[in-house]
């Protein structure tokens, strides 16, 4: 069995686009999803435990001051292209903004955001895989 994406793609009929005409939130949207899955996949892999626990583990590495600490740490290892991906994603003006979060936190992490999504949607599992690691760097997950 297929088990990247182009099983959910064949399963669904989606058709491949440029990713070049995605909108910046659009990417972001995505982004925060597979960002979202990420963790709390290597939070349960690393152990069973109380539901609360993994949440709180797990909010307090996907909200915007952290993804935006996360980007000072990537920021100088992005490849040219990843790094116009993020500046659309952070510049873009999004009409809602996180709860308890700078402004400049929540364009960074929303550029980061951007960035996961494109990674995502471009199939490059192992990039953005590589980015989230260095990103977390010693955090201890």
């Amino acid at each position: 069995m297929d088990t990247s994406i182009n099983f959910l793609k064949e399963m669904f009929q989606l058709e491949d686009r440029d990713l070049r005409t995605y909108s910046p939130l659009t990417l972001a949207y995505i982004g925060d999803g597979i960002y979202d899955l990420v963790i709390r996949t290597i939070l349960v892999k690393k152990g069973n435990c109380p539901v609360n626990q993994l949440h709180r583990r797990a909010s307090s590495l996907v909200k915007a001051s952290a993804q935006s600490a996360m980007m000072e740490i990537l920021e100088p290892v992005l490849t040219e292209e990843e790094h116009s991906v993020y500046r659309r994603g952070r510049n873009a003006h999004s009409a809602t903004m996180a709860k308890n979060a700078t402004m400049a936190d929540y364009r960074r992490a929303t550029g980061f955001e951007a960035l996961m999504g494109y990674l995502y949607l471009k199939e490059d599992y192992q990039r953005m895989l590589e980015l989230i690691r260095l990103g977390l760097g010693e955090e201890k997950l």
